[in-house]
């Protein structure tokens, strides 16, 4: 046995541990060290590698890109608490409700206003559920589309900034953009989080069209399943009322990146800081408020922080043994080309989302085969936007989306399960014929990021 052969070894050990439901940071940090102690018995990996590996941590804990990630986390605990969504929802399927397919179209919407304000998959869900799932079968819609609009309008914040998603991707994909740069590649220049952020806008944009126009397609060839509800008239000053303030808090983080006066991590604390002033305008800021969203930001952030050390251990080991060279050759080398090479990485991350986490694969293995594709000539934007609207069928697909937990926890016991899992099947079939439209049109995601840097 090589030390190739002992690097596949150990990434198939960690999927497997982490099908198993071990803990991400543990699983890979300690299997990826049991690994290391084997090749260093069987003389396959040098022990000298782990001299590298107190710079890893520092640098991880030392990132200022990833301080937007406890930044956007608190932002998005305080507007949920702050109860912003339940107005806006409201007045939203005030406006729209008595017309077929209203309510639903109000549900994409808030969410996707929700999502450029958070970008909390869990929260969204679960508030959309409490506020509009009652409403909609109440209404009559039918429990499959209810159900699917809800999980499939809560994924939107991975791919709508700001998103947690595109900025871990971002600090990984900038990583692996230097180093096939390194290997002699050529490459587009560098990649930032600012970057992902401007190119995910337009494909973020679409995504919420085609989700408004598939539920407004069923409720025109199938009106029984989406009819109009009963439902009083809105006033323009409450839908305002309702609506300025994600907007602006909206148009303050993401404008600032758009126009070059702040890099994420900034906009992020601009954000946290807005989201306490909307918070105390509507009454809601409390010490006790505060103290339940930063003990979950802490939480949430712990959890990031620790599974990046454990990836960084895992890297380590999995490129002293040679993983990395197996995996370079095996890509270079297949029938196909690059092409061939990018259908089988997307495969492989789309059946990986059926089991693992979008968290456990950004971090496992888009390591592994981002410095690859980008050496093999594929745009570094384009590439991390293709990835995230890719992870984001994880949260949709059975058996272990996010998604779909989150709403079973919160619906009720008449809902089915069946029912949940089968109405996001549309929305998946959607996400994938924008991946499908994205390789097609790759401007669609670059365009926008080349206006703005010139």
């Amino acid at each position: 046995m090589g030390g190739g052969d002992l690097a596949i070894l150990l990434f198939a050990s960690i999927c497997v541990l982490l099908m198993l439901g071990f803990p991400v940071a543990l699983t890979l940090a300690g299997t990826a060290l049991g690994f290391a102690g084997l090749g260093i018995i069987l003389e396959l990996f040098d022990a000298s590698y782990f001299n590298a590996l107190p710079g890893r941590i520092f640098g991880t804990m030392n990132n200022t890109i990833l301080v937007a990630v406890p930044l956007f986390i608190f932002m998005g605990n305080v507007l949920e608490r702050a109860r912003v969504a339940e107005e806006l929802l409201i007045n939203m399927a005030r406006l729209f409700g008595r017309r077929p397919g209203g309510i639903g179209v109000s549900v994409i919407i808030v969410g996707a206003l929700l999502a450029a304000s958070t970008g909390i998959v869990g929260a969204t869900v679960v508030t959309m559920a409490l506020l509009s799932l009652p409403s909609m079968l109440k209404a009559g819609y039918r429990t499959t589309l209810a159900t699917g609009t809800i999980c499939a309008t809560g994924t939107l914040g991975q791919i709508i900034p700001p998103s947690i998603a595109l900025v871990l991707l971002g600090d990984i994909m900038a990583t692996a953009n230097q180093q096939a740069q390194l290997s002699g590649a050529s490459t587009t220049g560098t990649v930032s989080v600012g970057d992902l952020f401007v190119g995910a806008l337009i494909p973020g944009l679409i995504l919420v069209g085609l989700y408004i126009l598939y539920v407004l397609a069923v409720a025109r060839f199938k009106p029984e399943a989406a009819p109009p509800a009963e439902s009083e008239a809105v006033s323009l000053g409450a839908l305002l009322h309702g609506l300025i303030p994600p907007v602006l808090l909206m148009s303050l983080v993401l404008g600032s990146i758009l126009l070059g006066a702040a890099t994420p991590t900034e906009a992020a604390g601009v954000g946290a800081v807005c989201a306490l002033a909307l918070a105390a305008s509507r009454g809601e800021l409390s010490i006790a408020m505060v103290r339940d969203a930063a003990q979950s930001t802490v939480r949430i952030t712990s959890m990031v922080f620790t599974i990046l050390i454990g990836a960084a251990v895992f890297s380590l080991v999995f490129r002293g043994l040679g993983g990395d060279v197996v995996i370079e050759e095996f890509f270079t080398t297949m029938e196909g080309g690059p092409t061939a090479a990018l259908l089988l990485v997307m495969l492989g991350i789309f059946l990986l989302g059926f089991i693992l986490d979008f968290i456990e694969i950004t971090f496992v293995v888009v390591p592994l085969v981002g410095p690859i594709l980008i050496a093999l000539g594929f745009d570094p934007i384009w590439l991390a936007i293709m990835i995230a609207i890719n992870l984001q069928t994880s949260f949709l697909t059975p058996p272990f989306g996010f998604a779909l937990f989150y709403l079973r926890g919160v619906a009720d016991a008449s809902v089915p399960t069946g029912a949940i899992y089968r109405g996001v099947v549309p929305f998946i079939v959607i996400q994938l014929g924008l991946l499908f439209t994205l390789w097609l049109f790759p401007a669609l995601a670059t365009w926008l990021p080349k206006l703005v840097a010139g």
